[in-house]
């Protein structure tokens, strides 16, 4: 006899979330804006955890790091003018200038990876803010879809209304009581899918079903 009320479960327990109607991927590795992206995994997450947005801050948050690397870069040119280091001999000042371009590369470097690693995931049960402060030390927060109790956009300024982004503000009922997404692209469609997920979770614990 088959097992009919089991196979009614597994259907209703495979039922896609509402909100996966939407379908664009990325596949760039440098996106701060990933939709439902592909090929991504990270330690919490679960065998049965889909991940529906990985963000970052925006790359036009990274312009004044770059200006100050470019100066850094540029600032030995000026030793012809200045001749601050004079008093040295050649080769103390070669090993000076080479010691400056190599705190240069180590600042662009961690600058970069600062940016690339510290990353804000959302998926269908829970909501990541990882924070990447340096190679041997991140900060994860973490909590579930069903402990958020309000989220904010919040866009401040002309240059913020120009590129489209602004921070999320996530109020939880979890140990952390806040979770705050820094500079993301298209902050109203990351709190409005937030906003979806969290009554998407509300309806599955009205109608009994179990992920």
């Amino acid at each position: 006899m088959p097992d009919v009320f089991v196979s009614e479960i597994k259907n209703i327990e495979n039922k896609p979330k509402k909100v996966e109607r939407h379908t664009f991927h990325s596949r760039n590795p440098l996106a701060s804006y990933c939709y439902f992206p592909d090929g991504i995994r990270f330690v919490a997450k679960d065998s049965k955890e889909r991940i529906v947005l990985f963000l970052r801050k925006h790359p036009i948050t990274n312009i004044g790091w770059i200006i100050i690397s470019l100066l850094m870069f540029s600032a030995p040119m000026a030793l012809d003018r200045f001749p601050i280091l004079s008093f040295l001999p050649d080769n103390f000042q070669f090993v000076a200038v080479l010691g400056w371009y190599l705190i240069t590369i180590a600042f662009t470097f961690e600058s970069f990876l600062n940016w690339f690693f510290s990353v804000y995931i959302i998926t269908d049960e829970r909501v990541f803010d990882v924070d990447f402060v340096n190679l041997i030390y991140r900060e994860i927060t973490e909590a579930n879809i069903d402990q958020i109790q309000d989220v904010t956009s919040r866009m401040g300024s002309v240059v913020r209304t120009i590129f489209n982004y602004g921070d999320i503000l996530i109020q939880t009922a979890s140990e952390v009581p806040r979770i705050e997404f820094e500079a993301v692209p298209h902050p109203d469609k990351v709190a409005k899918i937030l906003r979806e997920l969290r009554v998407e979770e509300e309806q599955e614990k009205i109608e009994g079903r179990v992920r």
